[in-house]
C-alpha cells in the first residue's frame, strides 16, 4: 500500500469516525468466510457498518478527529474489526446473538456517546444501553401518565358530580 493510499484510507476512516457517534472495536479473527459473511449479513439487517481496518490506520484516524477516543488506541493489537452503528446498543446486540453459536466476534472497546468501554466483560451493559428514541420515548410515556390521570379522574369524577347534583336537586322539588 503506497502513503498515497494509506493517506486516503486514514481520511476515509476519520470521516467515518466523526460522523458516527457510536464505535466498537471487535476481534473476528478466527471466523471462516461463511461465518464472516454470517456475521456480515447479520449487522447489515441491524444497520451496522462492518469494516476489517489496520491498526496502525486506525489509530491515526482516531487521533485526527475531535473525538477523545481514551485508551482504545492502545487496544489496537491483533486483529481489529470497527463496527459503527447509529444505534448505540445494535453492535452489542450483534456481537451478543452472534455469540450464541460461536466464540467470536469478542469486543475490545466501544465508544458510545462520548463514553469509553473497554473490554469483553462490558458487553452486557452495551446491550442493556437505551437508544435515544428509546429514552426519549420513555421520558413522553412517563410525562403523559399523570396528565391522563387527571383526565380521566376529572371525566369519571364529572359524572359522578352531575348525578350528585341531579339527585340533591330533585331531593329538593
Amino acid at each position: 500500500m503506497t502513503r498515497e493510499e494509506k493517506s486516503i484510507v486514514i481520511k476515509d476512516l476519520t470521516t467515518k469516525l466523526a460522523d458516527s457517534s457510536n464505535v466498537y472495536l471487535a476481534d473476528i479473527s478466527g471466523l471462516n468466510a461463511s461465518l464472516t459473511s454470517d456475521l456480515r449479513r447479520a449487522c447489515f439487517k441491524a444497520d451496522v457498518k462492518l469494516m476489517v481496518v489496520k491498526n496502525t490506520l486506525l489509530a491515526k484516524a482516531m487521533e485526527s478527529t475531535d473525538k477523545e477516543f481514551g485508551e482504545l488506541t492502545s487496544i489496537l493489537k491483533g486483529s481489529t474489526s470497527i463496527m459503527l452503528s447509529e444505534t448505540g446498543n445494535a453492535p452489542a446486540k450483534v456481537i451478543k446473538s452472534f455469540r450464541k453459536k460461536n466464540e467470536k466476534p469478542i469486543l475490545k472497546g466501544a465508544y458510545v456517546e462520548e463514553s469509553i468501554y473497554v473490554g469483553d466483560e462490558n458487553l452486557d451493559a452495551l446491550v442493556d444501553i437505551k437508544s435515544k428514541e428509546e429514552v426519549i420515548g420513555d421520558i413522553i410515556g412517563l410525562l403523559q401518565s399523570p396528565a391522563k390521570n387527571v383526565i380521566s379522574a376529572l371525566k369519571s369524577g364529572g359524572g359522578k358530580l352531575s348525578g350528585i347534583l341531579t339527585t340533591l336537586s330533585k331531593r329538593e322539588e
